[in-house]
C-alpha cells in the first residue's frame, strides 16, 4: 500500500492573522502581573480591546489616528497627562439576541482603554480633534521649543 505524500493539506490549514487575539492576550497579561505583584485581579472586570492607532508627525504637529467603527463620538473621551494620551471609550453591544444563530461574532465590544505615550512635548491646549467615518483624528501641535527651526548662513 502506497502513502500519498504529496496530498494537498488546505483542509487543515488556516489563515494566520496574528493580531487576533491581542485584546484576549493584554487582558491575560494583566492579569498575571496584577496577580504577580499582589494586585487582586476584579472578579467582575470584562476583557478591554484596543483600538488600532497611526501616529506620525510633521514640522509643526503629532497626529494619532485611531480606528473606533460603530461608535459614537459622545461615547469617546480623550485626554493628556504629562506626555502621555489616554484614548477611553466603550462599544456597545446593541443586538437582542432572540432567534439569531451566529457563526461568527469577531468584532470586539465593550469597554477600551489605549495610552500612548507622545515621543515630543506638544501644546495640549491647541490640541483639535476631528472624528469621520469611524477614524478619529487627534492633531496636537508641537510645543514651539521642539520645531524645527530654518537657520540662514550668511557669507561674507
Amino acid at each position: 500500500m502506497a502513502i500519498d505524500r504529496w496530498r494537498p493539506l488546505s483542509a487543515s490549514l488556516s489563515r494566520w492573522e496574528p493580531f487576533r487575539d491581542l485584546g484576549e492576550i493584554q487582558h491575560e497579561m494583566n492579569r498575571l502581573f496584577d496577580g504577580f505583584f499582589g494586585r487582586p485581579a476584579a472578579a467582575t472586570s470584562e476583557p478591554m480591546w484596543v483600538p488600532l492607532c497611526d501616529m506620525y508627525e510633521t514640522k509643526d504637529d503629532l497626529t494619532l489616528t485611531f480606528e473606533l467603527p460603530g461608535i459614537s463620538e459622545k461615547e469617546v473621551n480623550v485626554s493628556i497627562t504629562g506626555d502621555v494620551l489616554t484614548l477611553k471609550g466603550e462599544r456597545k453591544w446593541d443586538k437582542e439576541l432572540k432567534d439569531e444563530s451566529y457563526h461568527r461574532l469577531e468584532r470586539a465590544y465593550g469597554r477600551f482603554e489605549r495610552s500612548m505615550p507622545l515621543p515630543v512635548p506638544v501644546q495640549a491646549d491647541k490640541v483639535k480633534a476631528t472624528y469621520r467615518n469611524g477614524l478619529l483624528e487627534i492633531k496636537l501641535p508641537k510645543a514651539e521649543e521642539v520645531k524645527s527651526k530654518e537657520i540662514k548662513i550668511n557669507v561674507a
